[in-house]
């Protein structure tokens, strides 16, 4: 029989990243755990607690969580704020309850303030309004932060765990949603693009091109993860803020919509007219971590835009 050294659950393995979580643990010596959602169901709290009580995992990523772009979040606010609340709240809580000394939750650098400091450091956390078109989605991944916080600050030293929680910048790879309205924006261009080119039209983008936004490969992430996991706990404590709770992952440089979909259009290999709409929304102006603190410690991306771009878009045509 194979030993494992410890047991580990991804909680959202069938999503983009929890798919790159899996990918770069195989092969490792730990037992992978992961459910489908109609095997368990993460937003019901009995369900969670029963899984934990049966299975004990020694370690616990949550990429779990309902996610999308401007669209998805303005139309159905109520549907992001329950459901990753939820999620996060009943898995760390269960987590705790049974044993789980290391656990890290993967948020989203949508939590700091919408007219934040530029590039945005780990201390700006909550120190201005949120940007109004994702704000539930905002309030309810603050909630994981200050939930793994909270553990550490009240058990941290009697039970010795250590929740940690990442930061990403938006993300974008193999496995991700195509769809045109419901997704992040790198895919939902690449579906739009690509249907442009095959339909000979123009493409119409929401804004005016000119808000800028930095963007990880999901691999990256996933190393990224695995890495910050296994931090010795005073060194990650000593690089990061919020008790050692949270730091940033980012790419280290943004570009503009504009640039991003004339990538995106090389990629694909679309000729035709690119329109933008000033009409609609487009977020903030700019979007940039500061990922100086994890860099620090000796991590750093490695897939170039144009790379993860034509991965992702290959995925795309596989996937189509």
């Amino acid at each position: 029989m194979k030993k494992y050294s410890k047991k580990i659950f991804i909680a959202g393995h069938s999503g983009m990243v929890g798919r790159a979580l899996s990918k770069q643990l195989e092969g490792m010596p730990f037992k992978i755990i992961t459910r489908t959602h109609s095997d368990l169901d993460l937003t019901d709290q009995y369900k969670v607690s029963r899984f934990f009580e049966v299975e004990k995992p020694d370690e616990v990523y949550i990429a779990a969580g309902k996610v999308g772009g401007i669209y998805a979040n303005t139309t159905f606010p109520a549907d992001f704020i329950y459901d990753n609340i939820m999620i996060q709240t009943n898995i760390i809580n269960s987590a705790f309850r049974n044993g789980v000394k290391k656990l890290l939750f993967i948020g989203s650098s949508s939590i700091y303030p919408k007219l934040s400091k530029q590039p945005m450091k780990e201390e700006y956390l909550m120190t201005g309004s949120l940007e109004l078109s994702n704000e539930a989605y905002s309030i309810a991944k603050i909630s994981g932060i200050k939930m793994c916080e909270s553990y550490n600050n009240q058990y941290g030293e009697k039970f010795g765990i250590s929740y940690r929680a990442v930061m990403p910048t938006n993300l974008y790879g193999i496995g991700d949603s195509y769809h045109e309205k419901n997704s992040h924006v790198v895919p939902a261009l690449i579906s739009r693009v690509h249907n442009a080119k095959e339909n000979n039209q123009p493409i119409v983008v929401w804004g005016t091109g000119k808000a800028r936004r930095e963007f990880l490969y999901v691999d990256d992430l996933a190393s990224a993860s695995i890495f910050i996991m296994n931090i010795d706990a005073e060194a990650y404590k000593n690089f990061s803020d919020l008790n050692g709770n949270h730091l940033n992952v980012g790419y280290g440089k943004d570009v503009s919509i504009e640039e991003l979909v004339q990538s995106i259009a090389d990629v694909v290999g679309f000729k035709g007219e690119i329109k933008y709409d000033s009409s609609k929304p487009e977020g903030v102006n700019r979007k940039l971590l500061d990922s100086t603190k994890l860099n620090q410690l000796g991590w750093k991306p490695k897939i170039t835009l144009e790379e993860g771009l034509k991965n992702t878009y290959a995925d795309f045509l596989a996937r189509s």
